[in-house]
Formats: C-alpha cells, structure tokens, sequence
C-alpha cells in the first residue's frame, strides 16, 4: 500500500510489526515472521534509510519507530516534490520537441532523406508490422485513448509475442481510463503474462512508436490517427521522443498495481481533470485528453464539485486552489 513513498511490501510488514511491537529485537521480529534475521535487518535497513526508523537511547542503541503521522508525511511530501519536478521536465521535454520540429521543417532536402510520410491508416499499419518484425532490442509506445479497438489488439498479438520471444522489450504507456474496459485489461494481462510491461497515465500527447531508439512514428495529425504518421529517423528527433517517452514511463503507475491516491484522496485521473479546468478546457476537451467520455468526464467533475463543498465551477476552483489541490 506504501510503495508508491518508496516502501517495498516485505519493508512495510516489518514497519507495521515494529510499529505494533516495538521492543522487539531483530530475533524475535524474525521468529514472528518466519524469516531469517538476515532478511529482517534489510528491511530495518532499509527504514532507516527512508527515516521511519530512529535510534533510541539504549546502549548500544535499538532502532525505534517515528510516529507515522510525521514520517510517512515527510515521505510523502518528498514523492510529491519529485513528481512536480517530473512533470515540470515533461513540460520541457515536449516545448523542446515542438521548437525542433520548427525549427527543422523548413530544411526539405535534409528532412526528404530522414523522414517518411505514410499516407492512411493502412499504410501505418503495414509499416508498424515491418518495424515490429525487425526490431531488435526495444520497442516504447505511447497508446491513448484509453479503450483500444478489438482489430488493434487482434493484429498486435502475433507481433508481440514474435518480438518478446526474440527478446526485444515491450514498454507500452495506456490511459488510466483503459483500466474501465475489460478487453483492454485481458490484453495487456496477456502481454504481461510474457514479459511486456505496461504503465499507465491520465493523459498522453498523442499516439507513438519508438523501435530500437532508430526510428519513431508520430500521427501527422493528432486529432485523426486514420490520416497517417510521419516516420523519423533523425537521431535527434528520435532522442527527443525517447526522452518524451521515459518522462511519461517515470511518473506512469505500472499494471497491476492499485491505483495510487494523494493525501486528499484524489486518483491521478481527477488531479488531471482539475489540472485541465483549472486551464479553462471545455469538458469536450477534457473528454478527448483523458480518453473517458462526456458524461465520465461531468460525473467526475460534479463529484470534485461535491467534495469540495463548491456549488459552481468557479467557486470550485478557488476552493481547490486554497486547499492545495492544484
């Protein structure tokens, strides 16, 4: 329940033992839990390290609990400064491949040599199955949208598990709203089953493919995924969407884990959805960021409206911002 502060789930038991006995020595903690002394010392450790442990005045000393209501408070405010930084690094990473596609468009006789144009959904289809067939060592995708179609996933199965037995890794970052569709789940549950990973954010940019860091696929419009993509293989170009990829990868809650919630209960969905109001988003607009629907996205912000005591959009959004919401 703790790991999203940095606490694997063996370093919690220990903590919860320590906390509900602690004048117990390293033997006795281990006796109780059945594991070696040599296990439990890791995990006393390890809690030191993250301050939930102190020493006490004994001679030699014993490690003793600090009360949770201030430990686990500071952990949690050092998880919540290093998501912000996160994020802030994602906003800097995607305006610096805004100003290289800008700055770069005009060279037509360097970008002929290092970008393609795939015109329609078909023809990106057949090129991704060619990229999936001769990738190597990696393959990084962004899939928004939340809920994929049953064609995709069908067409997608053979070349994943083609790529994941010659060894290549799968990274894939969905939607948290692809957790509400059951086809989805049993999909990714598949592809974890041979060894691709998944994580999960509120919101992606936009559609992309990443293989072997050599070539990336983008939509040529973001709007309408059938129109086409653009595939690049500068090695800038390239780098830049890798780097967008890794930051999204670094903040994304992995598949199979409970979704976290921050000290005021709200899911990262609904910290979104403030995030995208609070920007003056239409609920349209909303809709489409998130991959829910209209009435997801209303029923959402009429419960944040509810929690926060507010009887309008506006009056929610002062009190959000008095209470730390945003």
């Amino acid at each position: 329940m703790l790991e999203a502060l940095g606490l694997q789930p063996s370093t919690e038991t220990v903590y919860r033992l320590v906390l509900d006995e602690p004048t117990w020595g390293v033997g006795q903690l281990a006796a109780h839990l059945s594991w070696t002394e040599e296990a439990v010392r890791e995990a006393l450790d390890e809690l030191a390290d993250l301050r939930l442990l102190r020493p006490g005045r004994e001679n030699p000393p014993q490690l003793r609990p600090v009360r949770p209501e201030l430990a686990l408070s500071a952990l949690l405010s050092r998880s919540e400064t290093e998501l912000l930084r996160q994020q802030r690094q994602i906003e800097a990473t995607r305006a610096a491949v805004a100003e290289f596609a800008a700055r770069y468009a005009p060279r037509r006789e360097y970008v002929a040599d290092l970008v393609e144009r795939h015109e329609g959904l078909e023809a990106v289809r057949r090129r991704l199955e060619e990229l999936a067939q001769s990738a190597c060592r990696e393959c990084l995708s962004f899939l928004p949208g939340g809920a994929q179609s049953p064609d995709t996933m069908d067409a997608s199965k053979p070349l994943d598990q083609q790529a994941l037995e010659r060894g290549v890794v799968l990274r894939s970052i969905y939607q948290d709203s692809f957790r509400n569709d059951p086809s989805t789940m049993q999909y990714v549950q598949w592809l974890a089953g041979l060894g691709g990973e998944t994580r999960t954010v509120p919101s992606l940019p936009m559609l992309m493919v990443v293989v072997d860091r050599e070539a990336a696929l983008i939509p040529l419009d973001p709007a309408d995924g059938r129109a086409g993509a653009l595939e690049m293989r500068s090695p800038g170009a390239v780098a830049a969407m890798t780097a967008l990829f890794e930051q999204f990868w670094s903040i994304g809650v992995p598949w199979g884990r409970t979704m976290p919630r921050n000290d005021r209960g709200l899911s990262p969905q609904e910290q979104e959805l403030l995030r995208l109001l609070a920007a003056g988003n239409t609920d349209e607009i909303a809709s489409r960021r998130l991959g829910v629907s209209l009435r997801t996205v209303r029923r959402m912000a009429s419960d944040l409206m509810a929690r926060l005591g507010a009887r309008s959009r506006f009056e929610a959004g002062v009190r959000a911002a008095r209470q730390g919401w945003l």
